[in-house]
């Protein structure tokens, strides 16, 4: 029968020069129930554990049907640049209308003071706001996330992803200078 631990004499070689010499004892550790041990408790531990439950945004689009024109009034447009950099202005850009003014582009970041503030002062100012957020080739995808999540935080019931017009371009290089 073997035990666990035990331990083996082993002769240290014939005595030299008449004297005596104490035997070397070694030891064999069996590791047996350690590692059974081991499995035991990591199979405990991933059994018991809760993993993290992603985050989602719910995002519902609308059924593709005719572009609904928003009021001039009643809209705001996000344009996502380089940098992280968050451009809006307030009502759309139309060059080519001569009676729609020219937009004065801002330029602001995602920090809770920043579009956010903006969006909540244009909520109280105008009910009904239309928020139409245009990424640029030069934004991320993190930038996109981030400004869906504006939205959601300041409970905003209208806003659409639109593609950048030319005339966005233009006007964003004009900030840019």
């Amino acid at each position: 029968m073997e035990s666990m631990a035990e331990i083996q004499p082993r002769a240290a070689g014939p005595p030299k020069g008449g004297k005596r010499r104490t035997k070397k004892l070694s030891t064999r550790i069996d590791m047996t129930p350690m590692v059974d041990l081991a499995f035991l408790l990591l199979t405990f531990f991933m059994l018991t554990t809760t993993f993290a439950k992603p985050y989602t945004l719910e995002l519902q689009m609308p059924v593709k049907t005719k572009e609904t024109p928003v009021p001039l009034s009643k809209a705001m447009t996000i344009i996502l640049g380089k940098g992280h950099r968050v451009h809006y202005f307030f009502g759309l850009n139309a060059p080519n209308d001569r009676t729609a003014p020219t937009p004065v582009l801002t330029t602001t970041t995602f920090a809770a003071a920043g579009i956010r503030q903006a969006l909540l002062a244009r909520q109280r100012q105008q009910a009904g706001l239309v928020v139409l957020i245009k990424p640029s080739a030069d934004s991320k995808y993190q930038d996109m996330v981030d400004i869906l999540d504006e939205m959601s935080i300041t409970n905003q019931k209208k806003y659409a992803l639109v593609k950048i017009t030319p005339d966005d371009l233009t006007l964003l290089k004009t900030a840019d200078l």
